[in-house]
């Protein structure tokens, strides 16, 4: 059987996308991926075969050019870093092919901790945006507010379920529920980050409430102190 990649492009700007990952769409075969993902490196796989798929479908997809790659590369591109809120499809695609050459890519959560000037290696980042429950989830993105953690946060759409939708709307409902004062606590929620529709949302958790965003949305809780290393010179300078 031939190579199988599942790679990262980016949240969705081309000048995200890696070089590493840019050689090997330009010399793979066989892309299977979703609209949104394919159109970020459309500028890259002219004349290649390629698959469009939705949840619905992407089984059968995979299943159809399983028989058919022979000694061929196949590339599964996946929108940000394929190491986050993918691994569901990732472990279907060992499953099926074996091997699979896993690359990462910039993540949406990096860019809006970057946006937001929240540093990752203090906060908590959490996804709920898998199809498996989230209740844990929700007790984890708690405690992380509570222990005083900047928390950055995919949200989950599911429009067709609402018991399983909770977008930034409903997540400001459920903290208020349990007893946070959501009306003082900071958040951004960004929408299609880098890209040209990219839009910036900063107020409070309280002002979600009602409000509606893209399934493209990244939030985050907004609890970060500047804390830079003269305060701790005393170990340097002893």
């Amino acid at each position: 059987m031939g190579k199988v990649f599942a790679v990262g492009v980016g949240p969705g700007s081309p000048k995200y996308i890696t070089e590493i990952v840019k050689d090997v769409l330009l010399n793979c075969d066989v892309i299977i991926g979703y609209k949104y993902t394919i159109k970020t490196i459309e500028h890259l796989i002219g004349g290649k075969e390629i698959y469009e798929i939705t949840m619905n479908n992407q089984e059968e997809s995979y299943q159809k050019i399983l028989p058919e790659l022979g000694d061929r590369t196949l590339v599964v591109p996946f929108t940000g870093d394929v190491n986050f809120s993918e691994s569901e499809v990732v472990d279907r695609l060992i499953e099926i092919f074996g091997e699979v050459e896993i690359i990462p890519g910039i993540s949406s959560i990096q860019v809006a901790a970057s946006r937001a000037k929240v540093p990752l290696d203090k906060s908590k980042v959490i996804t709920m945006h898998v199809t498996t429950p989230i209740e844990d989830k929700k007790l984890e993105l708690q405690k992380a507010l509570i222990d005083g953690f900047s928390v950055v946060l995919v949200p989950r759409p599911w429009p067709k379920q609402p018991d399983k939708h909770f977008m930034p709307s409903e997540i400001a409902i459920y903290l208020r529920k349990h007893g946070f004062e959501t009306n003082k606590m900071k958040v951004h929620v960004f929408e299609a980050i880098t890209t040209e529709n990219e839009t910036n949302f900063v107020g409070t958790v309280r002002d979600l409430e009602g409000r509606e965003f893209s399934d493209l949305s990244v939030m985050v809780f907004n609890q970060a102190r500047l804390d830079s290393y003269v305060n701790y010179r005393w170990q340097w300078e002893n």
